[in-house]
């Protein structure tokens, strides 16, 4: 396409087009005018200043409406963009009225496995007609993907450097605490509650990058001045029981992605002291370090909870979720102890 013919296609209004396709297919400004609902003045009016535009003539005025050469030439061009305005004007309606094809999550690996399932399963019997496709991965990861648009919803592990924003909405789902796994027949396995002091002895299992239980952990040890000796680098609870049953590693790990262990006589899992003294900062007492625990939220933009589906799958989300997410009644019998 040469420059001017797009310098052209630019400054053409649409009506300008639609009354010139109407003439052109019924020959006639009055029957255009007829079949476009306005006067045939106006329609006139539209040729005249798209004529003007293109500096040319685009009909023979005569009994019939003919094309001219020009007009000829702009026919299958006029066509194409009208239909292609019609076709994206009738693709946002769908939208607006919440006719989108799909929906894309993207989740941490405990929520997908454990407690989403029932979530999805709600949702695809109220949307039928739209396809829920749920990706599996990290925290950071995640909300990468939501901010480049590749999925409308992200269910993760809260980090506010990557959720501040004027667009971000942020929903937070529930709170769960951390724990250590490990082998039944594991040195730490004889402590109710685990010292961190213990826990720095070990080598461990973490999570890849791109995970926020990396990054809490780490900070976790960073905050005691004490090396994490992290041998190992995961990203799914699976992968982590089995390495973790073989004796040597362990891992901390939050409750929800503990549910299968829990039930696994080759694995033991126990709470992490919560009651070490820490220094603030210079001249201030020392308090109490609270439990570890991680926070789990549900995050999208303000835009997406415009559509039907996308507003339905948040409701869904915030209302059920936190109610599948209970403390394990061993852990409950652990924290009370």
């Amino acid at each position: 396409m040469q420059k001017c013919d797009l310098r052209y296609i630019l400054f053409m209004r649409l009506e300008q087009l639609q009354a010139f396709l109407a003439v052109a297919e019924t020959g006639s400004f009055q029957k255009a005018a007829l079949q476009c609902g306005v006067t045939q003045s106006a329609i006139s009016r539209q040729i005249q200043a798209l004529e003007a535009e293109l500096a040319t003539t685009l009909f023979h005025r005569a009994a019939q409406a003919r094309l001219t050469v020009a007009g000829d030439r702009l026919l299958p061009r006029a066509k194409k963009i009208c239909q292609e305005w019609q076709t994206a004007a009738q693709d946002i309606a769908d939208l607006v009225a919440g006719k989108q094809p799909e929906l894309c999550v993207a989740a941490i690996h405990s929520i997908c496995s454990y407690h989403l399932p029932p979530v999805l399963q709600r949702f695809c019997r109220d949307y039928p007609e739209v396809q829920l496709r749920v990706t599996a991965l990290g925290s950071d990861r995640s909300l990468k993907v939501l901010k480049d648009g590749l999925v409308d919803l992200a269910i993760v592990m809260n980090n506010r450097f990557l959720t501040t924003g004027p667009e971000m909405v942020v929903k937070i789902l529930y709170e769960e605490p951390i724990r250590v796994l490990m082998a039944t027949e594991h040195p730490l396995a004889r402590f109710e509650v685990v010292p961190w002091m213990e826990l720095a002895q070990y080598p461990q299992v973490v999570f890849k990058d791109g995970y926020g239980m990396q990054r809490i952990v780490q900070e976790q040890f960073e905050r005691r001045g004490t090396p994490l000796k992290a041998a190992l680098e995961l990203n799914t609870p699976d992968a982590f029981r089995g390495v973790v049953r073989q004796g040597e590693l362990i891992a901390l790990l939050p409750e929800t992605a503990l549910m299968d262990a829990y039930q696994d006589p080759t694995l033991a899992i126990r709470s992490i002291e919560s009651n070490l003294a820490l220094p603030q900062l210079p001249g201030s007492n020392v308090v109490a370090d609270p439990p570890l625990t991680r926070q789990v939220v549900m995050v999208t933009t303000r835009d997406r909870l415009q559509i039907p589906p996308i507003l339905h799958f948040y409701t869904l989300v915030a209302d059920l979720l936190p109610q599948y997410v209970n403390p394990h009644p061993i852990a409950a019998m652990s924290l009370d102890g």
